[in-house]
This record gives C-alpha cells, structure tokens and sequence, in this order.
C-alpha cells in the first residue's frame, strides 16, 4: 500500500554552531630530536557554553462522529509538521494509519492558530451555548515538557479555535483522499474518475490543506494507463486548477 506525506518542509530548526581549533606542528624530519607540537591556541566561543535543549512539542486532534462514514480521526504532529493520522470507518475494524508531513504554508497557518490561543496558558472554554454535537465533537491538545492541555468542544464562536479545527480538518481530507487514490491505483481503478471528482470538489471549496502537495501525485495519475482515461485527463484539467 502506498504512503503518501503531506509537505512537507520549511520547517524551525534549532541553530548549531561549530568551532574548531586549529593545530599546527612543527616537525624537523632531518632531526632525530623529538616533535615538539606547539600548543593550540585556545579562543572562547559561545558553543563553549552548552545550551539548554529545546522542549519538544506534540500538537493533537480528534474528531469523533460514530454516525459519519470517516468515525474518528486522530491527528498528532510536532512542531515540525511531521507526524501520523489515524481513521477509522464506519463498518471497519482495523484503522488506517498514515504517516503525515505539512507543508509550510499548511503549518505556519496551524502555528499562528495555536499561538493566539496561548493555549496551554490558557483556560478557556471554547464550547458556546449551542449543541452541535450530532456534527461531531472534537479536541485539540497541546503537550510541552510537563504542560499538557486538552479541550473538547462541538461548537465555537472562538475564531482561532476555530480556524484551528478547520485547517486540521482540511488536513484530514487531503491525506484521506491521497489514501483513497492509492488504494483505487493498486485494486479498484474504476473509482478513479469518482476520486477525481471528489478532488475537484474539495478544490473548488477550499477545502485541501496544501493542493501544491497534490501535484507529483496528479502528474503521475495522469500518464498511469492502469486507470480509465477520463481520469487520467481529469488529473491533467486539475494540475492546471491547481497551478492558476
């Protein structure tokens, strides 16, 4: 089964800086006294001082709706953008597993979410007054060091909480998607043009998380002779979609 990793890049990195010393020898080959190496120089520098390792992040959410096809998704990622997604379907057993890597626009959007929450500072309550819980109940954590914070709400009027749940549900649809196709390539071709349209769909709506990821994958489909033609010229009419 093929994998697919959502972007996948551009990610914070901690600095390291090297230094190093230089030696030199003063060596007389025609003498038979012994080599004499002159001291190094000896200069300070700040990788002299270790520093302290930065805490690592985890970042999570859940959705959870019994009566939907998709049930249940769990997404976990750190603050580089790479982790897993977890789903299950309605009438299946066995989740599905997939590794996942944003794309920087797709993280940079999460962390400026996560940021204006101040999340684990934070004690709000995100949930209003209002019940939608028959759309689904989620919860987004955030975990640092020993900071642990987790909030489950089915309807807000908080606009970065918000915009966190949607951008993490856009994720979600691009990375199920991506797995759907795998699976029709490998056993059930004739649900690529059905695919396709449902990629059209999300499209048109907004609702991929990064649609430049779906390109290597669209320009594949598009020369792949194992699936009907009106997909493989669909693919071609999305890549230009996409590309606009």
């Amino acid at each position: 089964m093929k994998k697919f990793s959502l972007v996948k890049q551009g990610l914070p990195a901690a600095l390291v800086t090297f230094s190093a010393a230089i030696f030199t020898l003063a060596q007389d080959t025609s003498s038979k006294h012994n080599i004499r190496p002159e001291p190094p120089s000896v200069q300070s520098t700040a990788a002299d001082t270790p520093s302290k390792p930065a805490i690592s992040v985890k970042y999570t959410y859940e959705f959870t709706q019994p009566r939907f096809v998709v049930k249940h998704i769990v997404l976990e990622h750190d603050a580089t953008g790479h982790g897993t997604i977890t789903f299950e379907r309605m009438n299946e057993d066995v989740p599905v597993v997939e590794p996942i890597e944003l794309s920087p626009a797709a993280l940079a959007r999460i962390t400026s979410y996560w940021t204006a929450l101040n999340f684990l500072d934070s004690q709000a309550n995100y949930q209003t007054s209002q019940d939608f819980s028959h759309l689904g109940t989620m919860r987004i954590g955030m975990q640092q060091g020993d900071k642990k914070r987790v909030a489950e709400f089915n309807w807000t009027h908080n606009e970065n909480a918000s915009g966190l749940v949607n951008e993490y549900r856009r994720l979600a649809d691009q990375v199920i998607l991506v797995f759907d196709i795998s699976i029709a390539r490998e056993n059930q071709p004739l649900n690529a043009p059905k695919l396709m349209e449902v990629m059209e769909s999300l499209l048109k709506r907004n609702g991929l998380s990064d649609p430049n990821q779906l390109l290597p994958l669209l320009r594949d489909m598009s020369t792949d002779e194992h699936i009907p033609l009106i997909a493989r010229n669909h693919a071609l009419r999305l890549i230009k979609q996409i590309q606009k």
